[in-house]
């Protein structure tokens, strides 16, 4: 997938230059942040993306502000009615209306994604950081967890806990949260490798700064620009892993709704021809996800010195 392929270039892209040297300590570059900025913003795909993720953010959230469906009590009156008059994407089986029922779904979908996406970050991070800065045997054993938890399939992971716990969008959260930051880890204690032989790290360990001090204030801001890439990933990650649970019957319980189990129920009905129940779902999932990816690609090159425009 492109967003594992992201993520791989992620640990070669490191983090943003300084003048004068290869990284300087947090603060002293913030015109190597303006070129990021100006790089990003020169992409195309960039801008396409993040207008895309804006316009689906707006539609979900403050759509169901102009147009008011009923989305909690089942309807079967209005059973699989087709696209027309009062219904522009028609109703669902259970009567739902599916313009409505797509804002709803959204909703939890793009909050699941940016809420797994800080969560794994913050933990990945400071894991990452205190491993590589540490060095030796706690960063060994500290990696060997991460390794140990990256050889189980994540998939077969999350379906003995969401059968062992009783699935919302909380517990959801949690298990995806578990699952998205070792990549970061990884990433990160990668590029603190690097920062801890630097001078600035050298000259906070001789003053004295503690190991969290040195953490906070000297390497993370340092590896930010490869921890937004790879949040961004990660919401897509998140969006379409959702989709498959609920795609599966392990997702949100009813009457909460999400893109995938929307494709799910669909998908019942579609041999009878009731397509609107899922393509609508169906299109706006891939759309989603593609323009977070485009927006996570876009940060990974802006972070690339040899695609920087001076």
């Amino acid at each position: 997938m492109a967003a594992r392929d992201a993520r791989t270039a992620l640990a070669g892209a490191g983090p943003p230059e300084q003048p004068g040297d290869a990284v300087a300590p947090a603060g002293a570059g913030g015109s190597a942040w303006w070129l990021i900025a100006g790089t990003f913003t020169r992409s195309p795909l960039a801008i396409t993306g993040l207008s895309v993720v804006v316009l689906i953010t707006l539609f979900c959230f403050a759509g169901p502000h102009f147009y008011h469906t009923n989305q909690v009590t089942v309807q079967l009156s209005l059973a699989s009615l087709p696209p027309g008059r009062g219904h522009p994407l028609g109703t669902d089986a259970l009567g739902y209306d599916i313009l409505g029922r797509l804002m709803v779904g959204g909703q939890s979908s793009l909050e699941l994604g940016v809420a797994v996406s800080i969560a794994s970050s913050v933990v990945g991070t400071l894991y990452g950081a205190v491993a590589g800065l540490a060095g030796g045997v706690v960063d060994a054993v500290m990696m060997r967890v991460v390794d140990t938890f990256l050889a189980v399939p994540s998939l077969v992971l999350l379906l003995i806990c969401v059968n062992l716990f009783k699935p919302n969008l909380l517990v959801i959260i949690l298990l995806l949260t578990l699952l998205s930051w070792l990549i970061t880890a990884r990433l990160v204690r990668g590029e603190t490798l690097t920062l801890r032989t630097r001078e600035f790290v050298q000259a906070a360990r001789m003053m004295g700064a503690s190991g969290g001090r040195i953490v906070i204030r000297h390497l993370v801001p340092n590896v930010m620009g490869i921890i937004v890439a790879n949040a961004t990933l990660t919401v897509a990650d998140a969006i379409l892993t959702l989709a498959a649970l609920s795609f599966l019957g392990l997702g949100l319980p009813p009457p909460h709704a999400d893109w995938g189990n929307m494709l799910a129920h669909g998908l019942d009905n579609l041999f009878d021809g009731y397509w609107w129940q899922v393509y609508p779902a169906a299109i706006i999932l891939i759309i989603t996800v593609m323009a977070v990816n485009l927006i996570g690609e876009a940060i990974r090159d802006s972070l690339d010195v040899r695609l920087r425009r001076r």
